[in-house]
This record gives structure tokens, C-alpha cells and sequence, in this order.
């Protein structure tokens, strides 16, 4: 491989890893205000769904809904939150398909999670001249 050649490899690789990184630290950020949400409405409310959280989280156009999958999990496995069976969404487009209904298990733990846990500043923008997903071109 040319010297020129390894360097255009060397650059597109850096590029991909940088947006990589940049992708899972807005994931980040966006799982984490999805976290608070669904604690703050079982907070207030005792029970609480993914409709809950997807109104409370305001998404770049450039992140998928799909992420926010993974809010409930972990707060479940502390034993914070738990299953209270299904409901319909609410939310029209997802067309009055089932989602899990979670109850508040643990008010104190709850508190102490959103206490230690607070939210953060949305990741940086990348830097002028790199790209900004896989995609694109550098500007």
C-alpha cells in the first residue's frame, strides 16, 4: 500500500471513530434524560410508560427513537422500577401498540438514582472539517 494511500485509510478510520464516538455519547445523554423522565413521572404519577418517556425527550432528527429501549432495563435489574403488566400507546404513531406499564418498586432508591445521576450537556458538535455521521462528507 502506497504511503498516501495508508494515510487517506488512517483518516477515514479516524473520522468513522470519531463519529462513532460522538453517536454513542449523544445516545448517552438522550438514555440518561429518558432515565430521569421515567423516575421523575413514577415519582409523581407511580406508574409510568414509554409514551411517558418519548414526550419527555426531545430527539435530534439525526438520533433514533429506538434507543430510548434501553431506558428501563437497568433501573429493573436495581430493583427501582418493575412490570405492571401492558397498556396501549397513547402516542398516534405508534398505533395503539402494547408497551410495558413500570410501577415504582423502590421510592428512596428512585430519589437517590436521580440525585446521582443528573443530566448532562448535550456532547459537543464535531469539529469544523470532520464529519458529522458516517455519511456525510467533511465540510
Amino acid at each position: 500500500m502506497t504511503e498516501l494511500m495508508h494515510a487517506t485509510t488512517a483518516e477515514g478510520e479516524r473520522r468513522k471513530l470519531d463519529a462513532h464516538a460522538l453517536l454513542a455519547a449523544r445516545r448517552a445523554v438522550y438514555v440518561l434524560r429518558g432515565r430521569r423522565a421515567l423516575l421523575t413521572a413514577l415519582c409523581y404519577r407511580g406508574e409510568a410508560t414509554a409514551d411517558d418517556v418519548r414526550r419527555a425527550v426531545a430527539l435530534p432528527d439525526d438520533v433514533d427513537p429506538v434507543c430510548l429501549g434501553v431506558v428501563p432495563g437497568p433501573l429493573a435489574r436495581a430493583g427501582i422500577i418493575e412490570s405492571d403488566g401492558f397498556a396501549k400507546s397513547t402516542r398516534p404513531e405508534s398505533h395503539a401498540r402494547p408497551v410495558q406499564v413500570w410501577r415504582l418498586a423502590d421510592r428512596a432508591a428512585a430519589v437517590a438514582w436521580l440525585a446521582t445521576h443528573p443530566d448532562r450537556s448535550d456532547p459537543a458538535q464535531p469539529i469544523a472539517g470532520s464529519a458529522t455521521t458516517l455519511w456525510d462528507a467533511p465540510r
